[in-house]
């Protein structure tokens, strides 16, 4: 298998996608947070989503649209990482 730097951006990128959505589905459930996979996915994904949250407020007092927005700005950097490491290591 080759791994180069740019494979490697692209995988760490997709996990930690699949950790927000699942942080995200978790919020679904009642009382699932306080599991100890909720506890964990809380600490890895939480500081990202955090300045989201405070820059988008809940829409209508329920709907949290910002960990939408944190994933699409997450794929925005990840594939400006690639375009740059392309371009270094071409």
């Amino acid at each position: 298998m080759d791994w180069n730097v740019t494979s490697i951006v692209m995988n760490l990128y997709t996990i930690y996608n699949f950790l927000i959505i699942g942080y995200i589905l978790l919020s679904w459930l009642p009382s699932a947070r306080e599991s100890f996979i909720g506890e964990l996915l809380g600490k890895i994904v939480e500081p990202y989503l955090a300045p989201f949250r405070r820059i988008i407020p809940p829409i209508g007092g329920m709907l949290d649209i910002s960990p939408i927005v944190a994933l699409f700005a997450l794929r925005f950097v990840a594939y400006g990482i690639i375009a740059i490491l392309k371009m270094i290591f071409p």
